[in-house]
């Protein structure tokens, strides 16, 4: 049995009321009437610990001797780092050193808290001009050529967003170090001994 994710415009209304249930893209685009992408998103309070958020969200997670269906599993909980409003990651993600006091690192920060949060996977709605902008370059090629200097914010985050194309065409597979054509057939292989 496959998962029917609901549809609706965003995860609470997913939760609440879905304008229906699909399995496939094409069947959501149909019920909803318009273009449709599948999105996951974490939703509801934040949870000090599993059994409270468990307890929170019974009917839509697998627990001892209260099991889903697996047309319903579309809901999951996650563990993620509880940041206080205002509290920034260190640019870089990574300690510099600061050789003070004897000492080449700095003090270790303060461990992070997590909490546990429901993520609500759901086929969203595509509204007109939410959709990345198709110009923007891949942001790997942006990020080495400068030119995501005097992007603004909505630029950046549309351009991270958007789904990866290759650079260039996949090249054929070389045959192996130890393994030659046949002449009569160029387009097998042999092991070479």
């Amino acid at each position: 049995m496959t998962v029917r994710f609901p549809i609706a415009p965003d995860a609470g209304a997913a939760l609440k009321a879905p304008l229906g249930r699909a399995v496939r893209e094409r069947e959501a685009a149909a019920l909803a009437g318009a273009q449709v992408e599948f999105v996951r998103e974490l939703a509801g309070p934040a949870f000090a610990a599993r059994e409270a958020a468990e307890a929170a969200y019974a009917g839509l997670l697998d627990a001892p001797g209260r099991p889903v269906q697996p047309e319903d599993r579309w809901c999951e909980l996650m563990e993620v780092i509880d940041r206080p409003a205002g509290r920034r990651p260190p640019p870089g993600g990574q300690a510099e050193p600061s050789f003070e006091g004897g000492r080449r690192w700095p003090a270790p920060p303060a461990p992070l808290k997590t909490v546990w949060r429901l993520s609500v996977g759901y086929w969203r709605p595509v509204v007109p001009g939410r959709e990345a902008p198709a110009d923007l370059p891949q942001a790997r090629a942006a990020r080495r050529s400068g030119e995501a200097q005097a992007l603004d914010a909505g630029a950046l985050r549309a351009m991270a967003g958007q789904a990866l194309r290759p650079i260039k065409p996949q090249q054929p597979l070389d045959i192996g170090l130890f393994e030659v054509p046949l002449p009569e057939s160029p387009d097998q292989t042999i092991p070479d001994e």
